[in-house]
């Protein structure tokens, strides 16, 4: 070539070289780092936390849209951007893809600190689309097992356990994605900000075993792909587009990602497990647990990855699941649940519609709402309606918002009211829409046993939700309707233990409390239905010792007989004719087999009678959970088998009664209340508990408990109730839902109360060899005037008046040990 054309074509070279060069970028952040390549191929190659390689692939993070089946995306640029970089920020400019038709125009900038990565997207639109597909971003981990799984911003999770094939894919609408290993310790949070528009979050094991995880914002929320004319499917095999095209108008957005890594143990360690395996504790809670949420706003106890994806409203445990989840998130997730149930799944007479679910093939013909809310073929399942209430009661207590309770109020009364309008005949047992067994239609839970006319099962639920919902008629100042409640408990409770001879269910020639009676008075279920019985015991129907030790001493012997790792739904058979044919010879199904969805009120129970048997079957759940993954809809009676392709998130309640009923675990909505029951081998636990926005100890010990959040200590060695107030420590005794005692210091305060009888009140500082924080104390609930002897460090000191609302205060002081004993006036 001659001077002169090498001259020609040298900038020609040097343009198309620098046009196609890739530039190479690294950004650290703490223990997060990711590694750029930048040009007409533009992506996050690599992405390293605490040193796990997370991403290593040329597309490992890219953006993409898809359509008309054509995909576009930032791995095929029509130019190389321009990039600059300063200290902590990086900016790439001039993203372009497409084509003449397509044209998708980006800006990327990246900013960084110690412990946070924002990758900021700005994309624009020169024209109106119509998207098959949008991601910005997609991220391709390595693998699948790179996480265990990912934990929604509404509490929800995405498990890849279950994704055990190429191509599952999961939908799901959240902003933020909280991707944790349990082997490495390493957990990585992904949040998306988008100036109020809508986000949905897809995961899939791609073709060829990787994890994508992509991220869609659009301007109305995305909708399901699947099924046909529903559009309610999350979960699908052998494909990856689980949303629906869009349109697209043209225009700008932007959305900031944030990624951030954290300690695993450090934010989700559950603390110290004596007597019990504390890393099977922890796996059921972080994965059976919440696998009955849906989505954002559908919580239930069946999974997600069920072919037909159904919640059941007629589950009184949803909330209960928080307690031992313990996780913020969910509770707040489950809040806006209930909204959603309020507002689209309770007719304006009060009824709760039944289930909600992927298809409609479980549905009874012409009762279901656009919202996919229906009744079951079953029959009308009406502990729907007390479930509801029992739901949303507790989740109060988990939560202590009044504010999101005074929007339930009204719903839940005409729920109540609904139901309670049933007992046409005025014996305080509601009744059911059929009248008798030949009937053919279920009632309950349990929907293919022909339940009808008076349900103890649903009276039971019934029971329990009308004790919780009295009591926050009261705190919610309204007396009328909290007595009305309470009345109406008080005849059901009296009708439920009648015998048989007299129009109740106490079945004494069985032993146990039957499941219903037909209109004509015959009595059926006389077979030791699990649940009733259970529920009886738990919920306080039954407060006669002899019945419930009956009760519980049978199902024991009979247990020990046969074997079983866990309850059955029913100690023997139905008779013919009270259950869907099939279901016969016994035993099979739901009649006979082992449904570990009944764990937790089983469990309560137990505790309360012999503690050692709850701890046992306990053991034997988590022993399950390292065989099989406790992933089945239930267990066969014959060979204990797992069975059923439908995963229940109530095969965690026996763990969640080891934490409410064991370990004694149980929020309140204005103090964490702790009334364990462990057996000796399992003192020294000491659990890590979070409680409104703090982050508790609780140490059970033979003999005593306490509760800390590191500056206010409480130890009792009777049940109690613990809160904090920026400077004070409250003690409640017993479940009093008023303190008894404040303690207000400027320093750490170890408080131990041994004794709290009206007559004499003890307690101390027992800090030997520290210098005591001088303290305040106000105790409470006292009869006004009443006089006592006050004594600090044995020596008595003065006397004491309680004022008008028997108040008595002790001004600050630095003694240890204090009591108050009473005096005549």
């Amino acid at each position: 070539m001659s001077p002169g054309r090498l001259c020609f074509f040298l900038p020609i070279l040097i343009y198309t070289f620098l046009a196609n060069a890739q530039q190479s970028f690294t950004i650290n952040s703490g223990k997060l780092r990711l590694n750029l390549r930048i040009g007409r191929c533009t992506s996050i190659t690599s992405m390293t936390a605490n040193g796990q390689l997370l991403i290593d692939d040329t597309a490992g993070a890219c953006t993409n849209v898809t359509i008309d089946d054509r995909h576009y995306s930032s791995l095929e640029l029509q130019t190389a951007p321009r990039v600059s970089r300063q200290a902590n920020s990086l900016t790439v400019d001039g993203i372009s893809f497409g084509n003449d038709r397509v044209s998708v125009r980006e800006r990327w900038i990246f900013t960084w600190n110690d412990s946070s990565i924002q990758w900021t997207i700005k994309r624009s639109y020169p024209r109106a689309l119509k998207i098959d597909e949008s991601a910005t971003p997609v991220f391709r981990f390595n693998g699948m097992d790179v996480w265990d799984g990912a934990y929604q911003g509404y509490g929800g999770l995405a498990w890849f356990y279950l994704f055990n094939e190429r191509l599952c894919t999961y939908g799901v609408h959240t902003n933020t994605s909280c991707f944790w290993n349990s082997q490495t310790g390493n957990g990585l949070d992904v949040a998306v900000e988008s100036a109020g528009r809508p986000v949905a979050m897809k995961y899939t094991r791609a073709a060829d075993d990787r994890l994508e995880y992509g991220i869609t914002v659009s301007d109305r929320e995305m909708l399901p792909r699947y099924d046909s004319g529903t559009n309610r499917r999350r979960f699908i095999r052998g494909k990856t587009k689980v949303w629906a095209s869009f349109d697209q108008a043209a225009g700008s957005a932007e959305q900031r990602i944030t990624l951030k890594y954290f300690d695993v143990n450090e934010r989700y360690g559950r603390g110290k497990f004596v007597g019990m395996d504390g890393s099977r504790i922890s796996a059921v809670l972080n994965t059976i647990a919440r696998i009955g949420v849906i989505d954002s706003l559908l919580f239930g106890g069946n999974s997600w990855h069920t072919p037909y994806g159904p919640i059941c409203l007629h589950e009184q445990y949803i909330a209960q699941l928080g307690l031992a989840i313990d996780d913020p998130h969910y509770l707040k997730g489950y809040q806006s649940c209930l909204d959603f149930y309020r507002d689209h799944a309770i007719r304006p007479d009060g009824r709760v519609i039944a289930r909600w679910a992927y298809t409609d093939e479980d549905m009874m013909p012409g009762q279901s709402t656009r919202e996919g809310f229906y009744e079951a073929q079953w029959g009308y399942l009406l502990d729907a309606n007390p479930d509801f209430v029992t739901n949303v009661a507790e989740l109060f207590d988990l939560t202590g918002d009044k504010t999101w309770l005074r929007g339930q109020q009204q719903t839940c009364e005409k729920a109540l009211d609904w139901i309670l309008a049933r007992d046409f005949d005025g014996n305080g047992l509601v009744e059911m829409m059929t009248d008798n067994e030949r009937q053919r239609r279920g009632s309950d839970w349990i929907d293919i046993i022909w339940a009808s006319y008076e349900n103890a099962f649903v009276n039971a639920k019934l029971y329990h939700a009308l004790i919780e919902w009295a009591a926050i008629e009261r705190l919610l100042k309204d007396s009328t309707k909290a007595q009305h409640y309470e009345a109406f408990a008080a005849k059901l409770k009296s009708a439920f233990n009648r015998p048989l001879s007299e129009g109740g269910f106490w079945d004494e020639e069985a032993h146990c409390y039957i499941h219903w009676r037909d209109k004509d008075g015959s009595a059926h279920g006389r077979n030791t239905v699990t649940p009733v019985n259970f529920m009886a015991i738990a919920y306080g129907i039954c407060d006669d010792r002899r019945r419930s030790s009956l009760i519980l001493d049978t199902i024991e012997s009979q247990m020990q007989r046969e074997r079983l790792f866990f309850w059955p739904l029913c100690m023997t058979t139905y008779a013919p004719g009270e259950g869907n044919d099939w279901q016969f010879p016994f035993p099979n199904y739901e009649n006979g087999d082992l449904f570990l969805s009944w764990g937790s009120v089983a469990v309560n129970a137990y505790a309360h009678y012999k503690p050692e048997l709850a701890v046992k079957y306990i053991r034997n759940v988590l022993n399950q959970y390292s065989q099989d993954g406790l992933a089945f809809q239930r267990y066969g009676r014959l060979h204990q088998n797992g069975l059923g392709d439908d995963i229940l998130s109530g095969n965690s309640l026996s763990i969640v009664g080891l934490y409410q009923s064991v370990y004694g675990v149980n929020p309140r909505y204005n103090r964490l209340y702790l009334e364990p029951h462990i057996t000796p081998d399992l003192a020294g636990t000491a659990i890590r508990y979070n409680f409104r926005n703090a982050r508790l100890t609780i140490r059970l010990d033979s003999g005593h408990s306490s509760v800390g959040n590191g500056r206010f200590t409480l130890t009792c060695s009777e049940p109690f109730g613990y809160a904090t107030a920026s400077d004070t420590l409250f003690f409640f005794p017993g479940d009093s839902p008023e303190p008894a005692l404040q303690a207000i210091s400027d320093g750490p305060l170890p408080l131990s109360v041994n004794n709290w009888r009206r007559e004499c009140m003890e307690w101390e500082q027992p800090v030997p060899g520290a210098a005591i924080h001088p303290a305040t104390y106000i105790l409470r609930q006292q009869a006004p005037g009443a006089v006592f002897g006050l004594y600090a460090d044995g020596k008595r000191i003065r006397t004491v008046t309680a004022d008008s609302a028997g108040a008595v205060r002790i001004p600050a002081t630095t003694a240890s040990q204090f009591s108050l004993r009473s005096e005549p006036r």
